[in-house]
């Protein structure tokens, strides 16, 4: 259902019953966009009040559902404070982990993480396991995590991943992501479109960060300055870029050209599998639901599936990674499991500068 929506909501040329389905999709979206709007408008006249944590608290996230490249970013940027000596904690809600998050759970206290993939969610696992000296916290309510990170932790950056929406915490700067490729879709709300929100949640935006994961960078600076046109925002480009292919046992590089079979679970499949094309033969490809709880089952029909075909190299996303390995490493098979490293490349500074 999910992988069905995605290409309702974000097909450029879409067939009859398509664009009927998504007139009467729209029916639904018509309360869903009073529900947000009128959200909204009691956080904007301060009736609904947000709480302010104190210290420098930055959202990172987006108008759209899918993927736009929000973890990289948000890895990338913790980085950049840990450099310049801050105790940073990246909030975040869990989603897919099977820890309840009501309250504030502690995956990692910048030294040792607590929780396995499948406990915490496969995006704070992969932020916990790749950002070093940074606290990553998951609960449903950022406020809380918020404070707890301050007075448990004596943090004085906060990064809240995919917050843009979340607006019961108070934030300095509020990044909005939108992918280069993909856009706004059709420009709908959900479950129409894949807007969470109107485009006056845009208004709210300290600045806009274009993702791009193509070549084509000329392409991805027309596209800023469109953006910039359109809403009056600082724009920035961030490049997201393939780096190295590690195997999940024992870190051994996967040499340039080889034959692969890919397989993931996230957002947007189709421009990872663009990226393993850049460097691999890509010979097959395997799409889950986004987030998708790996089971044994589905890692033995993988390499099952990589086997018959004399495939032996098999490749995914970090953060799927993270969620099969304790399965790869208990069957035995001839296919060896790679994950792909994505670094994303901006100027960070001046990003959180221009407010």
């Amino acid at each position: 259902m999910k992988l069905f929506l995605a290409k309702l909501h974000y097909e450029k040329n879409p067939n009859f019953f398509k664009r009927l389905l998504r007139g009467v999709l729209s029916l639904c979206a018509f309360p869903y966009g009073v529900v947000t709007s009128v959200r909204n408008f009691l956080y904007d006249k301060n009736i609904i009040k947000s709480y302010d944590a104190g210290v420098l608290t930055i959202s990172v996230g987006n108008l759209t559902t899918g993927g736009v490249g929000k973890t990289p970013f948000t890895a990338e940027l913790a980085d950049m404070f840990i450099r310049q000596g801050k105790r940073v904690a990246i909030l975040s809600r869990g989603y897919g982990g099977r820890i309840p998050n009501k309250e504030v759970n502690v995956i990692s206290d910048g030294e040792k993480i607590f929780y396995t993939a499948q406990e915490a969610g496969d995006e704070p696992f992969w932020l916990a396991t790749n950002c070093k000296s940074v606290i990553v916290l998951t609960c449903s309510s950022r406020s809380k995590a918020a404070e707890k990170a301050v007075k448990d932790f004596n943090c004085d950056v906060l990064i809240a991943d995919d917050a843009f929406q979340h607006r019961k915490l108070a934030r300095n700067v509020n990044l909005l992501l939108v992918d280069q490729a993909n856009r706004f879709g059709n420009e709908r709300l959900l479950p129409a479109g894949p807007l969470r929100e109107g485009f006056d949640g845009v208004k709210r935006a300290t600045a806009i960060v274009v993702t791009n994961k193509t070549c084509n960078v000329e392409n991805a600076l027309k596209y800023c300055d469109e953006v910039k046109e359109r809403f009056n925002k600082p724009v920035f480009l961030c490049k997201m870029q393939p780096d190295i292919s590690y195997n999940i046992k024992n870190n051994e590089i996967l040499y340039k050209g080889a034959s692969v079979l890919a397989f993931c679970a996230i957002g947007q499949p189709n421009e990872f599998f663009d990226f393993v094309k850049e460097k691999f033969y890509l010979t097959a490809t395997m799409t889950f639901p986004d987030h998708h709880a790996y089971d044994l089952k589905d890692v033995e029909m993988i390499l099952k599936t990589a086997e018959e075909s004399g495939i032996r190299s098999v490749i995914t996303t970090e953060k799927d990674a993270v969620k099969i390995k304790q399965f790869v490493e208990s069957y035995k098979t001839f296919v060896n499991v790679y994950a792909l490293k994505l670094s994303a490349c901006a100027d960070f500074e001046d990003i959180v500068n221009c407010r």
